[in-house]
C-alpha cells in the first residue's frame, strides 16, 4: 500500500462503506475453496492455476482498466479478472460464504454498516439461478448482522454494458427481494455498474424511474477518467436524478457540476486507491481538499479491494489521511458524511454518530 501502514487512529474509526462490489471481495483462499467444492478449474484465458500458490501469484498483476482508451493490451483488464473470479460462484451456499467472508472482514475493520453492490446478470448468464444469488445474500445479510454486528442494506446493479432490456428483466426477477412492496428486504436501492465506456446513465433513465416509483433509492457509477465522464455526471445529476454518485471525482473540473452536487445534496462515494493506481499522488490527493473547500460531500470506500492490491476501506482512509493531508477532525467528518449519505434506518445512524462523536481528534 505504497509503504503505508494502517495507523491506530484509522483502525479505531467506526466505518460505513457505501462503495463496495461484493464479488470484488472474493479473497483467494475462498476462491480456491469454492473451486474445489464445485469442481471448477481455476482458469484465466490460456492459464490454469493448478496450485494455490499459482493463484496467489496471479493477483500481483496491475490490471489495465482502460484498454479502450489506448491502454496496454498485454495484461488482463480489471473486469476480465473480476468476472473470472465469479466463475466459482454457483450455489446459494457460495454466495452466502462470499458475503459472510466480507462481513467478517468488516467486523475486523470496524465497519458498522455497509451497502454492497451486487448484480444477478453476471451469474444468470452463466446458468446460475437468480434465486441462488439472492437467497445467499439475504441469508448472509441476516446472519452477518447477528454474528458480526455488521448491518447491511444492498444495492441491485444493472450491468450497463449489457442491453438495457436485460437489466430491466433482471430487476423484475430480483424485485421480490427488495425492501419495497412487502419484499424480503435484501436491497433498498439500484445502481449502475460494469464498463461505462460509451454507456451513459441516460440509457437507463426509464429503469431508474421505475425503481424510484417502486420506492427505491438511486445511485450510479460515473467513473474517474472515463470517456465522456463529465457528461455522465451531468446526466446523473440533472436527467436521471440520482441521490448519490459512485466515483464522480471529475465533477471538480466543471463549476456547474460542483454546483449541481451541492444544491441537490448529492454525495460522492470515492475510492482513492482505485484512482491512485493510475494517477500520480500529487495530482490526485489535492482533489480531496478541493472537494471539502467547495462544500461537496463525499466519503471514502474501497471499491474492489481483492483486485486492487488488497487495499480495503481502512487502507483507502489511510491514504486520504496521509496523502490528502486531512486532519483527524476532517477524517471524522468524512465518517459522518458516510452516515449522512447512507440509507440506513435512523437508529443505525444514531448509533454510529454517537461513536464518531466520542473520538478524540486532538491527540
Amino acid at each position: 500500500m505504497n509503504n503505508l501502514q494502517i495507523s491506530p487512529f484509522i483502525s479505531s474509526l467506526p466505518k460505513v462503506e457505501l462503495h463496495i462490489h461484493i464479488e470484488g471481495t472474493l479473497r483467494p483462499p475462498l476462491r480456491w475453496t469454492l473451486a474445489q467444492r464445485n469442481n471448477i478449474p481455476l482458469r484465466f484465458k490460456d492459464q490454469t492455476y493448478k496450485t494455490y500458490e499459482e493463484l496467489l501469484e496471479s493477483y500481483q498483476v496491475t490490471y489495465n482498466h482502460r484498454p479502450e482508451l489506448g491502454g496496454r493490451k498485454d495484461v488482463p483488464t480489471f473486469l476480465e479478472a473480476y468476472f473470472a473470479g465469479c466463475e466459482v460462484l454457483l450455489q446459494e451456499e457460495d454466495f452466502y460464504d462470499l458475503a459472510m467472508d466480507y462481513l467478517k472482514r468488516c467486523q475486523e475493520m470496524k465497519v458498522r454498516y455497509v451497502e454492497p453492490f451486487f448484480d444477478i446478470q453476471a451469474h444468470t448468464r452463466r446458468g446460475v439461478a437468480a434465486e441462488a444469488v439472492l437467497n445467499g445474500y439475504l441469508k448472509a445479510q441476516r446472519d452477518g448482522a447477528e454474528r458480526y454486528g455488521v448491518k447491511s442494506q444492498w444495492i441491485f446493479c444493472f450491468l450497463r454494458d449489457e442491453p438495457v432490456e436485460d437489466g430491466e428483466a433482471a430487476y423484475e426477477t430480483a424485485l421480490p427481494w427488495a425492501t419495497c412492496n412487502g419484499g424480503l428486504g435484501l436491497f433498498h436501492a439500484v445502481g449502475l455498474a460494469s464498463n461505462a465506456y460509451e454507456r451513459p446513465p441516460i440509457l437507463f433513465k426509464n429503469a431508474f424511474a421505475r425503481a424510484r416509483a417502486d420506492g427505491l433509492h438511486l445511485t450510479t457509477h460515473c467513473d474517474f477518467g472515463q470517456k465522456d465522464t463529465h457528461e455522465h455526471i451531468r446526466q446523473a445529476i440533472f436527467d436521471v436524478g440520482v441521490e448519490r454518485i459512485d466515483h464522480g471525482l471529475d465533477a471538480l473540473d466543471r463549476d456547474e457540476l460542483v454546483e449541481g452536487l451541492r444544491t441537490r445534496g448529492i454525495g460522492l462515494t470515492l475510492c482513492p486507491h482505485a484512482y491512485h493506481r493510475r494517477t500520480a499522488t500529487e495530482a490526485l490527493f489535492p482533489k480531496l481538499r478541493q472537494l471539502l473547500d467547495k462544500g461537496v460531500k463525499y466519503c471514502v470506500n474501497s471499491d474492489d479491494p481483492v483486485y486492487m492490491h488488497d487495499v480495503w476501506i481502512d487502507g483507502n482512509q489511510e491514504k486520504a489521511y496521509n496523502y490528502g493531508g486531512l486532519s483527524k477532525a476532517e477524517m471524522v467528518q468524512l465518517g459522518r458524511n458516510a452516515v449522512d449519505m447512507c440509507w440506513a434506518d435512523e437508529d443505525v445512524k444514531k448509533s454510529i454518530y454517537a461513536e464518531l462523536d466520542a473520538i478524540d481528534t486532538e491527540g
